[in-house]
């Protein structure tokens, strides 16, 4: 079984995220909440930094 470098940044940001989630809150609502977020940034913070690195590239 392979995986891609974008398949590996999804379970990266996911693991991670789950973990942010449970130890930055203590609500489980505002775990759930927080844990998106930083899902989403990792991967945004992802998508626009391999876009730089085309644009530093070309």
């Amino acid at each position: 079984m392979t995986i891609t470098h974008f398949g590996a940044v999804l379970l990266f940001s996911l693991f991670t995220s789950i973990v942010f989630g449970i130890t930055q809150r203590s609500e489980p609502r505002m775990m759930v909440r927080f844990g998106i977020f930083c899902f989403a940034l990792f991967v945004g913070g992802t998508i626009a930094a391999s876009w730089l690195m085309w644009l530093i590239k070309h």
